[in-house]
């Protein structure tokens, strides 16, 4: 799920959708504007599930997608290697995520964890 908004009520720490990904803003730099145009705005953002450093220029009244970040809590049904299976709290959807051997290391089955999910996306916290 994602909203429209327009590029000037962005704030640095929310969330915007560049290249389909949902990026948290690092930083926001609008200029003055010019003789022949708007003010622009450039957004550097980091996506929140791959980790990759994006920016877009766009002038400040251009519309814009921002994502819905939803925190949730699963609890752990099996560990598999790398691959562990949750099943969603409130509504028992079961799902799958690979993780680091960090993560394994610190879940056992039957615990309930934290998950980030957003556009069709998840992840642990």
């Amino acid at each position: 799920m994602k909203e429209q908004t327009e590029v000037g009520k962005l704030k640095e720490g929310r969330y915007v959708v560049v290249d389909e990904e949902p990026c948290r803003i690092v930083s926001i730099a609008i200029s003055k504007p010019g003789k022949h145009g708007a003010a622009k705005s450039r957004i550097d953002c980091i996506g929140i599930f791959d980790g990759v450093k994006r920016s877009i220029v766009q002038p400040v009244s251009a519309k814009t997608y921002v994502p819905i970040v939803e925190r949730k809590t699963a609890q752990v049904i099996s560990i598999a290697g790398a691959t562990i299976q949750l099943m969603d709290v409130k509504d028992f959807d079961m799902f799958e995520l690979t993780v680091t051997e960090e993560q394994v290391a610190n879940l056992e089955p039957g615990k309930e964890i934290a998950y980030i999910a957003s556009l069709g996306k998840k992840k642990l916290e």
